[in-house]
Formats: structure tokens, sequence, C-alpha cells
């Protein structure tokens, strides 16, 4: 897949440990999956965001897993269950990926997918001003 890569995301992912390495390039992979559009950025010093008119989703590897935060105010669906934190946050969910755990490549794809059509819709924020 070709996209253009942001090399301060690429530094933040060569310095982790290789399965972390692993996960955090198909994530990277997939959200690009989700739209062409979509863009690479660093927010608060080191993180890597994924934004397409609003953030779609965050990378942050901690010791044991890696966290990839959804910024969808927790308003889009997830049928297949991947989300495993925030599930009452206001702002965004996450999902935990542990060393050894495959990603639900489809399922992450699909909930990219909303969560870049609620940001072109004007974002979760009007979206639930007007539910």
């Amino acid at each position: 897949m070709s996209y253009e890569k942001d090399p301060r995301v690429d530094h933040y992912i060569d310095a982790l440990p290789p399965w972390q390495q692993d996960i955090c390039w198909q994530v990277r992979d997939l959200v690009h999956a989700a739209d062409p559009a979509v863009e690479e950025t660093i927010k608060r010093t080191v993180q890597p965001y994924f934004v397409l008119q609003g953030n779609i989703c965050a990378l942050l590897a901690a010791k044991d897993h890696v966290n990839v935060f959804l910024y969808d105010g927790g308003i889009t669906p997830d049928p297949h269950n991947i989300i495993t934190g925030g599930h009452g946050n206001k702002t965004g969910r996450m999902i935990s990926y542990y060393e050894g755990e495959p990603l639900h490549e489809d399922a992450l794809v699909e909930m990219f997918r909303a969560i870049i059509a609620n940001n072109r819709a004007g974002g979760w924020r009007k979206i639930k001003a007007g539910q």
C-alpha cells in the first residue's frame, strides 16, 4: 500500500519492540486503507495521530500492549466487539492489543470508515448534539 508517511511516525514506531512495531504498522496500513486521504501527524509531542477532517485514531505503545485510541465520541457501532476500553467515555474509546493477539482487520477498517464518515458529517460532537 502506498501512502504519504510522516517520518515522525516512522521514528515513533521504529523505536518500539518488534511485536509492537508489527501492530502499529498494521494499524497504520488499515487506517490508510479505510480512506486514501487520511493524513499522519504527531500530537502531544510524540503520539502518532491519523486524521481526516478530524481525529480518527492515535497510537500509544505501553509496556505490555499497544492502545489504539478511537476518536468517535462513543457513537460508532462495534458489532464485532473489538473495543476493549472507554465504553463510557464521552470523547473516544480504545482497543488494546497485546503481544500475539491478532488484529480483527475487517472490523477495524469498518470502524475507521465509520469514524471518517462521521468526521465528514461534521464530527461526533455535531452528530451527538443532533440526536
